[in-house]
């Protein structure tokens, strides 16, 4: 069988060229912007800040609260503005990718709104989201345990892929696409969140998670140098 090749001429484990910001909403306690390629995230983080309504509090420790959203021009085909049901998962998945680095013991009755907004669409935005969410939420000050990373891996054919396109998103091998997003805590290599659609080999799942840990290791190193210079556009 012929070698496939990827559209763009990247190699099976290199990621689209990635740009990272921090600072980019003078009036949020903390912002950042990620991209894959085409593919552009920005979050702002405000807070902490008293939960309301007050019944919604908890006493005990602070929430989390994370809202995915893709503007209406972020594709070719305007979407409806508002909230939907994929952005609702999206949403739920970044909070579940993100708690359990975020300290968040130490703001009982008290929340953290990270809001997420793709000005562009090429595939990958959750974990492009979740990249810049992370930024946001250290550059506020938040205490962390650790920076989260994600990436996404998928096939093409037989063969696994790191940060799919669109175009490779929709490859077609007669099983149906594979994609599959991960989110990694940095430090300690601990698998935060993973989502698979498609068909995998659970052979081809180990291998998938090993492209992407690594994968994540240059995206760390590209947050990390953002947040130390503010208001820099840094490119890896």
């Amino acid at each position: 069988m012929a070698q496939i090749k990827r559209p763009d001429g990247r190699k099976f484990e290199e990621a689209r060229p990635m740009k990272a910001k921090v600072g980019i909403v003078p009036n949020a306690n903390g912002s950042a912007m990620f991209s894959f390629g085409d593919t552009i995230a920005i979050a702002a983080v405000y807070g902490p800040k008293k939960m309301h309504p007050q019944h919604s509090q908890n006493p005990e420790k602070g929430t989390l609260r994370c809202n995915y959203n893709m503007i209406s021009f972020s594709v070719n085909d305007r979407i409806r503005p508002g909230t939907s049901r994929r952005s609702t998962e999206i949403s739920k998945v970044t909070e579940w990718a993100l708690e359990p680095v975020v300290m968040i013991d130490n703001f009982p009755s008290m929340v953290i709104d990270v809001h997420i907004q793709i000005l562009q669409a090429n595939a990958s935005t959750r974990c492009a989201g979740i990249n810049a969410a992370a930024m946001a939420l250290a550059h506020a000050g938040i205490p962390m345990r650790d920076l989260v990373s994600s990436v996404s891996v998928g096939k093409l054919d037989k063969t696994l892929v790191v940060d799919v396109n669109k175009y490779e998103e929709d490859w077609e091998d007669g099983e149906g696409a594979t994609d599959i997003a991960m989110s990694f805590s940095s430090n300690n290599d601990e698998l935060n969140h993973i989502q698979l659609d498609g068909h995998i080999t659970s052979k081809e799942l180990k291998e998938a998670v090993k492209m992407g840990r690594e994968a994540t290791k240059k995206i760390y190193e590209l947050q990390k140098k953002a947040l130390k210079n503010v208001g820099e556009e840094i490119e890896g």
